[in-house]
């Protein structure tokens, strides 16, 4: 790997699931910083607060989304958020990790510019490990 990933976000209020990520990650060392938000609204409070000051520390590389979740869901945030990314100055990439097969959701999340990928639940070791290698590179 050209350089390890310094920061990725978990969005998602599926606590059995965060953790399993979370050991993945921790246990593949695949990123030095991970942070999870249990719904869309605290997550994007997070990066509207993180315009002002603009630390790219605090920005993460990458964002794994659920699509259903309370107080506000994985569309509404990727409504608000695609209207602010591109003032962070700096890649983002999203991956809507959802438990939904529908074909109209996933197409909907591959219509969408900033979404890279729709994975459906549960995501394996193989996948996270080929996501942070790709994006290292």
């Amino acid at each position: 790997m050209s350089h390890k990933i310094g920061l990725t976000c978990i969005i998602d209020d599926d606590s059995m699931y965060v953790n399993l990520v979370k050991k993945i990650i921790e246990a593949k060392n695949l990123c030095q910083n991970l942070m999870v938000f249990q719904n869309g609204k605290d997550a994007l409070n997070y990066f509207e607060a993180i315009l002002t000051n603009l630390d790219k520390a605090a920005i993460p590389e990458i964002i794994f989304l659920d699509l259903n979740m309370p107080v506000m869901d994985g569309w509404e945030f990727l409504e608000n958020f695609t209207k602010i990314k591109n003032n962070f100055g700096k890649i983002i990439t999203l991956y809507i990790v959802s438990s939904s097969i529908n074909p109209v959701d996933v197409e909907r999340a591959k219509n969408i510019n900033s979404v890279k990928d729709y994975l459906i639940k549960p995501v394996t070791i193989e996948d996270l490990e080929s996501i942070f290698l790709n994006q290292s590179t």
